[in-house]
């Protein structure tokens, strides 16, 4: 047996390594040893890995069900609608990729109604800017009735800014979707002011307003203050899981607040998987000369046509 002289000095002798000075530098020498050049390369390698933006995959073209019975007749179901289909699953649950792809567009849609329009968009298109009631994006979703109205110096810029009395009124909203504006306003504008001119018709660029906080409603008094013939908006759409980028424009002859919804005419699902913005300008430009020509609009129009 270890008698107890021993054993205290068994103690001392531990304890003496576990704070030797020498040890700690050894050991902290380790730790601070560099990786050599191939597990360097493979850090690198790791932290470079550019993973696949699954949002850039074709759902009309995506295709997961395994052993279909008529593969050609699925594709072509597919081609013509963005629909989920074809996504086939694991037990009960969805594949992971479709989930993924899922929560990405979920995201996209809810990004697009919370974001902004650009501040360097709007100086670049040399819009006049001018806002709703609404204070903030929370207000503008709970609040409708608010991003229809515009308070005393809004409705004061509008007055000052807006020579005259247009015969054609341009506006643009970020409405429900500021992706939809940025993805496609460059393209729609010089677009309808192309085709205005295949009519004779024109409208002034300087003159163009932009709404924050915008509604469709909006236009109605924009057209009382202007006393414009013709309002064209072009505002944001709701998005959703195809894409959130969608814009539609309306329009309407002499607008006035309170007029009911039938007056306005609209064409709806302007982005790049739908109506391309360089072809809806161009039909835009002719339901204006139309408007113009019958002094209608929305379902008046469509009984005269």
């Amino acid at each position: 047996m270890v008698d107890k002289q021993e054993m205290k000095a068994m103690i001392v002798s531990i304890l003496e390594e576990m704070t030797d000075p020498s040890s700690t530098e050894s050991a902290t020498k380790v730790v601070e040893k560099p990786i050599n050049k191939q597990e360097e390369a493979t850090v690198k390698e790791a932290t470079e890995e550019v993973l696949e933006d699954i949002t850039q995959i074709d759902i009309r073209k995506q295709f997961l069900v395994p052993h279909p019975a008529d593969r050609e007749g699925y594709l072509k179901m597919k081609a013509k609608t963005p629909a989920r289909l074809g996504l086939w699953r694991s037990g009960p649950r969805y594949k992971t990729q479709s989930m993924l792809r899922f929560r990405a567009d979920h995201a996209a849609a809810q990004d697009a109604v919370f974001s902004y329009v650009s501040k360097d968009l709007i100086e670049e298109m040399d819009f006049i800017e001018v806002a709703t009631k609404c204070k903030d994006k929370d207000e503008y979703v709970t609040r409708p009735d608010l991003g229809r109205q515009f308070d005393d110096e809004n409705i004061a810029t509008i007055q000052q800014q807006i020579k005259g009395t247009p015969q054609i009124q341009v506006i643009v909203g970020d409405g429900l979707s500021s992706a939809a504006i940025e993805a496609n306003i460059k393209e729609i504008l010089p677009s309808i002011k192309q085709g205005l001119k295949m009519f004779d018709l024109d409208y002034d660029e300087k003159a163009v307003l932009f709404i924050k906080h915008a509604r469709v409603p909006a236009m109605d008094k924009i057209g009382e203050l202007t006393k414009a013939e013709i309002v064209c908006y072009l505002i944001g759409e709701r998005p959703g899981l195809v894409t959130a980028e969608s814009m539609s424009a309306y329009l309407a002859y002499r607008p006035i607040v309170g007029m009911p919804e039938a007056r306005r005419t609209v064409i709806s699902n302007i982005h790049s998987g739908g109506t391309p913005a360089v072809e809806a300008g161009a039909y835009i430009a002719e339901l204006v000369s139309k408007m113009l020509q019958h002094k209608k609009s929305g379902i008046d129009l469509k009984e005269v046509e």
